[in-house]
């Protein structure tokens, strides 16, 4: 069994293949503070984007995908984090309060037997 944040540096080489392989270019990872950290920062076509990764790990149906809900840990404690660690992502690169961002969530369903992954990607989301 993978360790927690093994499974999650897993999670996050895969997602950031992921959004690479769809124009992005990544700006951060893994940024810390002691009120939260962002799992991904990625800029598109002069846009700032912010990805949270959500990995597990199984022997995964076509069921499995519309039933087990990763993105549900985002919760409204984490919600509150993440804003405040966007705040002081912007605030600390200059960038301003203003400026237009989006949030998503990058599911990462991770097979270890077969060394494959499916992503989910849930776009826009309001935070």
């Amino acid at each position: 069994m993978l360790h927690k944040r093994a499974k999650g540096n897993i999670g996050e080489n895969i997602a950031c293949g992921f959004i690479i392989g769809k124009g992005f270019h990544i700006l951060d990872r893994n940024y810390l503070k002691k009120w939260g950290e962002l799992d991904i920062v990625a800029e598109k076509d002069k846009m700032i984007h912010f990805f949270e990764v959500k990995s597990v790990i199984g022997d995964f149906s076509e069921e499995y995908f519309d039933t087990h809900r990763p993105e549900d840990n985002v919760d409204g404690w984490k919600v509150k984090h993440l804003r405040r660690i966007i705040e002081t992502y912007l605030e600390e690169k200059g960038e301003g309060l203003e400026t237009p961002f989006r949030f998503h969530v990058l599911c990462v369903f991770l097979n270890m037997n077969t060394h494959r992954a499916h992503v989910k990607w849930l776009e826009n989301l309001i935070i």
